[in-house]
This record gives structure tokens, C-alpha cells and sequence, in this order.
């Protein structure tokens, strides 16, 4: 990691004493992570370009979606803690020049197999950058950082989305414009990133801190065991709509474009961060009550509206879904993160984000082998009614087994 962005770092050597201010860093870090989550969203309403040009089934859509995922989660668990040990700066650095070189691949892609290497980079980069960003901003405020963490990833993903399927339907080149944008983009957050202030020290026990640490403290077992449900339903959502969304609302609403597909990301991130944007106040124990039943009513609206081919329906669910993610989303860390001493938070966590991670793309590899099997409009239905069932399951343990730590 460190020897790929080492030019650049040692390049930024000499700005050090020209760093910009906390303020400025802690705006750079935030437009980096929207950028990141942007891009990871870019490819979403390609797929269906992708699938037309080279014929692929669903079930290997659903595979190069899935790679990114495990990429990320194992990105993020080798190098999570790597920048507590030789700085923020040259991580950011380094995973910011990872992505430009995913970007690059993507403009190259001209089959499957180089389409999931590029998304394999990705991952990498992506999960490198989201906890190094994380601690970053957490340096730099302790009093915002928590929301700019969960606001901004899902405007990022959002953004991304809806950017790309415009240009992919108004502009030339769609399966190179979109990322030769991103990829000058990243390219300029590297000169940016340059200036970033180092608020990490230098530290030994870099390659050991690379030896994933995952555990699970005695007294959060229950409280894991209660939220399992709804993150598993809500991730699992997340990586339904990102691989195979797209295509399902061309059935559901019979406009192929691919604006169509982008507008449905842009509507399910977007609920889910102003969901939590405006209830962030609310108790643990209430967001995930309200998550869950929201999760639960908008997977059931949107079910109705595949089988009535009734396109507001579809969003309208996909809305009162996306709220239902959010909030739910946070209720879970929040009911979590209390339950860990300092010292076992990073272990919590890791458990946490491999439940999550693989939620978000195993479930969805299945969802493309029953396509396959049965079709896209009966797999979406056996896929929703399962996701109503583990909230209804998270709905019943929360309300007899309440764990509130607020």
C-alpha cells in the first residue's frame, strides 16, 4: 500500500509546513469520502450498457457486484488500522491513487474479466480509504465527524448514481466518459490531499496491525445477535438495488433508460441519509423499531408495486425503504458501539462490517442464480418477502429483548 503511493507521499514532503488549516482539512476529507462513494456507485447504472454490449447473465452482474464488496471488506479489515501507525496522509494518498488506477481500468474494460479486476481495485481502494477517512475526520472533529460519516457516503453513493447515468444518457463514450471524470477527480484529491494536515503519529507494529482483529466482546453478544436481523435486511436490500435494481425498474416501470436506473439509487440513498440527518436525536431503541417497520412497509409497497407494474408505487417504496436503512443503520451502531470497551471497539467493528459486507453481496449472488432460475420478477418477490421476514424477526426481538444504551 505504502510503496504504490510513495512518490507522491515523498512529493508531499515539502508542503508539510504548508498544510491547510483543520477547518479546510476537515471540508477536503469530506468532498474525498463523497468522492470515493461516488464513485463506487458509478458502475451501477452501466450494468445494463455492460450486459447489452457483452451478454452476460444475471448471475455474473450480480459477481462483479459482489467482488467489490468482498475486495472492500478485506481491504478494510487488513488495512484498517494502518494509518495509526505511519500516518492519515500517505493512506489517503495512497488509496486515492488506487482508485484513479480503477478508474483507468474501467476505461480499458472491454470484457467480464477485466470489468471485476477493475472492480476488485476498487474495492481495494474504497475499503482503504473509508477507515482511514473515517479516523481522519474523527481527528479533526469528534463533534461532527459521527454524522459526516453517515451522511455523506450515502449523498456520495447518491451523487454517483445519478451523475453517471446522466452522462451515460446525454453524453458520448458511456462506458469511458464517467470514468475519466473520476479518474481527474482523483487525480486533483491527490494534489489536494498533498496539503492535508498529519494528525497521526508515526508508530512501530505497522505489519502487525495488518492481522485482522475481530472479536466480540461478552456483554455485546445479545445486543449483535438482536440488530443481526435488520443489517443483514438492510444490507442485503442495498446490494439488491446496486447490482439488479436497475434492471427490475426497467420491468416494473418499462422505461430502459438508463437515467431510470440511476434515479432509483439516487432515491434509496438519499431517504436513508436524511433519514438520519433529521431523527439522529432519536434514541437507539427508536430508530430501530422505526427502521424496521419502515424497511419492512417499503419492501411490501415495492413488492406490490412489481406485481401491479405501478411505477410511483415502486418509488414511493423504495423511499419509505431507503428510511428504513438509514435509521436502522444507525439505531444498530448506536445499541453497538456503547457496549465495547476502547480496546475491543476495533474487534466489535470488524465482526460488525463482515456481517454487513457479506450481507451486501452474498445475498445478491443468490438473487442473480434465482434470476436465472425462475426470472427477475418471482426472484425479486421470494428476495422481498425474505427481507420482510428478518425485520419482522428484528421487530420481535427488539420489542421482547430491548437493549438501550442511549
Amino acid at each position: 500500500m505504502s510503496s504504490c503511493s510513495s512518490s507522491a507521499v515523498s512529493s508531499c514532503e515539502s508542503r508539510q509546513s504548508r498544510s491547510i488549516s483543520h477547518p479546510g482539512a476537515l471540508r477536503l476529507q469530506t468532498l474525498i469520502l463523497l468522492a470515493f462513494l461516488a464513485a463506487s456507485s458509478a458502475p451501477t447504472p452501466l450494468y445494463s450498457v455492460y450486459r447489452e454490449a457483452w451478454g452476460f447473465s444475471a448471475i455474473t452482474l450480480t459477481v462483479i457486484f459482489g467482488v467489490y464488496a468482498i475486495a472492500l471488506l478485506l481491504a478494510l479489515l487488513v488495512l484498517g488500522s494502518l494509518s495509526d501507525h505511519i500516518g492519515r496522509r500517505p493512506v489517503i494518498i495512497g488509496a486515492l491513487l488506487i482508485e484513479a488506477i480503477a478508474m483507468v481500468a474501467f476505461m480499458a474494460a472491454t470484457s467480464v474479466p477485466l470489468l471485476i479486476l477493475a472492480r476488485l481495485i476498487q474495492g481495494v481502494a474504497t475499503g482503504t480509504a473509508t477507515s482511514v477517512l473515517a479516523a481522519g475526520l474523527m481527528d479533526l472533529d469528534r463533534q461532527r465527524s459521527p454524522l459526516i460519516n453517515s451522511v455523506a457516503p450515502m449523498v456520495g453513493l447518491a451523487v454517483g448514481a445519478l451523475g453517471t447515468s446522466m452522462l451515460v444518457q446525454f453524453a458520448p463514450a458511456p462506458l469511458q466518459l464517467s470514468f475519466l471524470v473520476l479518474a481527474v477527480v482523483f487525480i486533483l484529491l491527490v494534489i489536494a490531499a498533498c496539503f492535508l494536515p498529519e494528525t497521526a503519529g508515526r508508530r512501530p507494529g505497522a505489519l502487525a496491525a495488518m492481522l485482522p482483529t475481530i472479536s466480540v466482546p461478552r456483554q455485546a453478544w445479545k445486543a449483535l445477535l438482536l440488530v443481526a436481523p435488520i443489517d443483514v435486511a438492510a444490507w442485503a436490500l442495498g446490494g439488491f438495488y446496486f447490482s439488479l435494481g436497475p434492471t427490475l425498474t426497467g420491468r416494473v416501470t418499462g422505461m430502459h433508460s438508463p437515467v431510470v436506473g440511476g434515479v432509483l439509487i439516487f432515491v434509496l440513498t438519499m431517504s436513508a441519509a436524511v433519514s438520519v440527518l433529521l431523527l439522529r436525536a432519536w434514541p437507539a431503541q427508536r430508530m430501530l423499531t422505526s427502521g424496521t417497520v419502515a424497511l419492512v412497509a417499503g419492501v411490501g409497497a415495492t413488492l406490490w408495486a412489481i406485481h401491479s407494474t405501478s411505477a410511483v408505487l415502486f418509488f414511493l417504496g423504495t423511499i419509505v425503504a431507503g428510511f428504513g436503512f438509514g435509521i436502522g443503520f444507525l439505531g444498530a451502531l448506536r445499541t453497538l458501539l456503547p457496549l465495547a470497551q476502547p480496546h475491543e471497539r476495533a474487534g466489535l467493528m470488524a465482526a460488525y462490517y463482515i456481517l454487513s459486507y457479506l450481507a451486501f453481496c452474498l445475498p445478491a449472488i443468490l438473487a442473480g442464480i434465482m434470476t436465472n432460475a425462475f426470472g427477475l420478477i418471482t426472484a425479486s418477490s421470494y428476495y422481498g418477502l425474505a427481507l420482510m421476514a428478518l425485520g419482522v424477526a428484528a421487530l420481535i426481538g427488539v420489542k421482547l429483548f430491548p437493549v438501550d444504551q442511549d
